[in-house]
């Protein structure tokens, strides 16, 4: 890939993304929201740059006022990946097709993308 061209997003088939393609994405200006599905505890530990903070455990009764545009593309993300395929699968059955979960979380962003991201 060129340094002009814009990464792909993932078949809309997939629910995955991987944390190496939502860095790219986001160096090449791409517009998506990054959602953070953990617990308020666990976002002061540490975040990733530019997420927003909608905890699972409010996702039911507050989605549809954070994310009131079912057409944007969003790329979920928690601690591992086993929350936020579950935001994403909800969020699709919901009528927001172009939703992802982030592949191993933050932990796997740390690991692959930005190591200054601690890990817990």
């Amino acid at each position: 890939m060129s340094s002009s061209s814009t990464p792909d997003w993932p078949d809309a088939a997939e629910i995955e993304i991987q944390p190496e393609a939502v860095s790219a994405l986001q160096q090449a200006g791409t517009t998506f929201r990054l959602i953070d599905c953990r617990e308020p505890d666990e976002w002061q530990t540490t975040r990733i740059k530019g997420a927003e903070l909608l905890p699972l455990s409010d996702f039911g009764a507050r989605y549809g006022e954070v994310l009131a545009n079912p057409s944007e593309r969003i790329v979920i993300h928690c601690h591992h990946g086993m929350r936020s395929a579950k935001a994403t699968l909800f969020l699709r059955q919901k009528g927001y097709p172009n939703v992802w979960s982030m592949a191993r979380g933050i932990e796997g962003w740390s690991l692959e993308v930005d190591p200054t991201v601690p890990r817990y």
